[in-house]
């Protein structure tokens, strides 16, 4: 369990039997630990005094002991499709993203992992200037709640995809997935969950032994290792071999079909021959490739290619076979990009 800092306990990351002991401790009787976590996950409350059944000195109590509630910076609202994005300041005055989409099938909610990122992502805006922290649950957590707090809406998907690596937090990210799909909380479908890596490799067969229901998306973004490298510098340690082997072994034991996202740099990795060799890599495999044309940014010399070059890659997988969406385009006018109102809010002020 998380510590906002040395002196004050994170109630918010505490799982029901944490909290349950932590109510007998401070003298309440049981009860009052199942109504405490209602008001923090199933009612999702940002203000401890919402608490009308809890006695007032246990709100004191609760209130200094570092009761997570995240503050709204500043946002972003696209005039094209509604998207929200939302810039949150932490207790220590770091800033994260979170992303707010309404689909026809419900509204989705992109969430941070971690305050930077340090995996270097050559396209990704959120790794410029590395990582600075991890993310408590409680911080994830208030993302969701925050985000529903202040639309009025109920969010029915959830994407682990935002700044940071998710398997590089992972005791973090692991409590986040059982307080938001707890039956006494949120009570969130597993399967609604999506969470996005890199492929840190041995993370993905120890969260294969979890046999969660979740979602799990590779970031391969090319279909070789040689491409991978100029783009990742995590492809350095773990080779796409090594990659999907874990995925094999990660649907063997889960039964949860992978899903691989590719970002389409124009000149790069968008080629009629790199669809055919990442058609031939998947061959076999129970996969879903999601296209993303990636997004441009200041700091990179990367550009999207024209639609005709997106479509023909996904004509190529899928005359071999392979299933394949391009993921729609939301926000783009706004900063769309992971990490890209972080980085200018930082910048500015």
């Amino acid at each position: 369990m998380s510590e906002l800092s040395e002196d004050k306990i994170d109630i918010k990351s505490m799982y029901f039997d944490e909290l349950a002991d932590y109510v007998k401790e401070s003298g309440l009787p049981a009860f009052r630990a199942k109504q405490i976590f209602s008001w923090m996950h199933e009612k999702y409350v940002g203000d401890v005094d919402s608490m009308n059944n809890i006695p007032k000195d246990m709100r004191q109590v609760i209130k200094g002991n570092g009761f997570t509630v995240l503050k709204e910076e500043t946002r972003q609202v696209s005039k094209k499709d509604g998207t929200i994005k939302f810039l949150f300041k932490l207790y220590d005055g770091q800033m994260i993203e979170t992303v707010f989409m309404r689909y026809s099938y419900g509204n989705s909610i992109c969430i941070s992992s971690q305050a930077g990122c340090r995996m270097g992502c050559r396209f990704c805006a959120s790794t410029i200037g590395g990582l600075v922290r991890n993310l408590s649950a409680s911080e994830m957590l208030e993302q969701v709640y925050a985000a529903m707090r202040l639309t009025g809406e109920r969010i029915s998907n959830i994407v682990i995809m935002g700044t940071g690596e998710p398997l590089d937090n992972y005791d973090n990210v692991l409590r986040f997935i059982r307080l938001i799909t707890d039956e006494k909380g949120y009570n969130l479908s597993m399967r609604n969950i999506t969470m996005s890596t890199c492929g840190i490799v041995p993370k993905i067969y120890e969260l294969a032994k979890e046999k969660l229901a979740i979602t799990l998306a590779i970031s391969l973004h090319a279909p070789n290792d040689e491409k991978r490298r100029k783009l990742m510098p995590i492809a350095e340690k773990y080779s796409i071999k090594e990659i999907l082997d874990a995925c094999k072994e990660y649907f063997e034991i889960t039964g949860r079909r992978i899903s691989f996202e590719y970002s389409l740099v124009k000149g790069q990795n968008d080629s009629r021959e790199d669809a055919l060799e990442l058609a031939g890599l998947l061959k076999g495999m129970n996969c879903h490739v999601n296209l993303i044309p990636v997004n441009t940014i200041e700091e990179r010399n990367f550009e999207k290619g024209d639609d005709n070059s997106i479509q023909n890659f996904k004509l190529v997988l899928e005359k071999n076979l392979i299933n394949v969406t391009i993921r729609r385009s939301v926000g783009s006018d706004i900063d769309a990009a992971c990490g890209q109102l972080r980085r200018k809010y930082s910048v500015n002020i």
